[in-house]
């Protein structure tokens, strides 16, 4: 099976989101187990650096482009080989081929987004459901919630999981501000991500002199009208060295999402010994078991006072450093990879 693997490799095209993130390491990841699949991209997917030093290669076309090309080129690119799509989508007529879905946000929460890409989703998942299409995720949560959304048994879901370890590859360079002077929230003002609530943290952390940050944009055309809540101070997009050094030098990570497929930025603040303060929902708890302080998605008070808690009780920030430490090596990008080629073997 590993040698008649092609990737869908649309997501070179995108911006980074964890969507991509996971599109990403997935594809690094099968390529160090011996997988030699080939990238299919339309124009504008570009390699990044480190794979074009490696050798890697990428088949592009010339003038088609988004959803053009994955519906009409990419079944054709891909001939008879079984093409892998990490990144919520596929080509509907495309009959020996994987599908990533990540989340059943456009269903579950489908005011976090624009009409047009809600319609889209919505329509593209359950024509891939009806089809027959194999589907994996990336957590039991989310298979739940495929099951209960696309009607497709849980059973017939594969869960692949996700990895933290790329956070602590590269180069290591200093937090953009002084260390201790800020709690930090990662993801975009949507209204899934619920930022709104942490009003109440970014005002009682500016009573102690710091700050609440957030890294992250929105995604043009995905999400529906969003703006940063009133004292959050956006820093935008960042490089990966730059967010792991904010994760080190934070006195916590507040995570307080009402809808997460997995959750990522927990998982990489805990392999830079970043606490985390996250909402008590079903997807954070699996991925963070015993290693976060946990408040409902909705408590804007719980949030405040658990920031509170883990500046004012060192020694309780330090031993959920210690298990975030211990939790974050559970999640690699091999073993996800590893279940992975498994399910493409299941499916040969």
């Amino acid at each position: 099976m590993t040698d008649a693997i092609a990737i869908n490799a649309r997501f070179l095209a995108q911006p980074t989101t964890g969507v991509q993130r996971f599109a990403r390491e997935m594809t690094v990841a099968l390529v160090r187990l011996g997988a030699r699949p080939r990238l299919l991209g339309p124009a504008g997917a570009l390699l990044p650096d480190e794979w074009k030093a490696e050798g890697w290669q990428i088949e592009t076309h010339a003038r088609a482009k988004g959803q053009v090309w994955e519906q009409l080129r990419l079944p054709r690119a891909a001939g008879s080989a079984m093409l892998v799509n990490l990144a919520n989508t596929a080509p509907l007529l495309c009959r020996r081929q994987l599908l990533v879905i990540h989340d059943a946000g456009v269903f579950a929460t489908p005011e976090a987004y624009s009409w047009r890409f809600r319609a889209w989703y919505r329509l593209l998942h359950r024509g891939l459901a009806w089809r027959g299409t194999p589907i994996a995720t990336v957590s039991e949560f989310s298979r739940d919630e495929i099951e209960r959304h696309l009607g497709v048994p849980r059973e017939r879901v594969a869960v692949l999981g996700e990895g933290a370890e790329h956070i602590l590859r590269g180069r290591r360079v200093p937090p953009p501000l002084p260390p201790g002077s800020y709690a930090l929230a990662v993801g975009t003002p949507a209204a899934h991500k619920n930022l709104r609530v942490l009003e109440a943290t970014a005002a009682t952390l500016r009573a102690r002199g710091l700050d609440l940050v957030a890294t992250g944009g929105v995604a043009g055309g995905v999400f529906g009208e969003a703006s940063w809540p009133g004292g959050i101070r956006p820093l935008g997009r960042v490089d990966d060295a730059t967010l792991a050094a904010l994760y080190r030098g934070a006195a916590c990570l507040v995570f307080p999402s009402r809808y997460e497929g997995f959750g990522l930025p927990a998982i990489e603040a805990m392999a830079c010994g970043c606490p985390v303060v996250a909402a008590a929902i079903s997807a954070l708890r699996e991925v963070c078991g015993e290693a976060a302080l946990f408040v409902a998605p909705d408590d804007a008070r719980g949030f405040a006072e658990a920031v509170a808690v883990l500046l004012d009780k060192p020694a309780q920030a330090a031993a959920l450093r210690e298990a975030g430490f211990a939790r974050a090596r559970r999640f690699t990008w091999q073993s996800a990879a590893e279940r992975l080629l498994g399910t493409l073997d299941g499916l040969a």
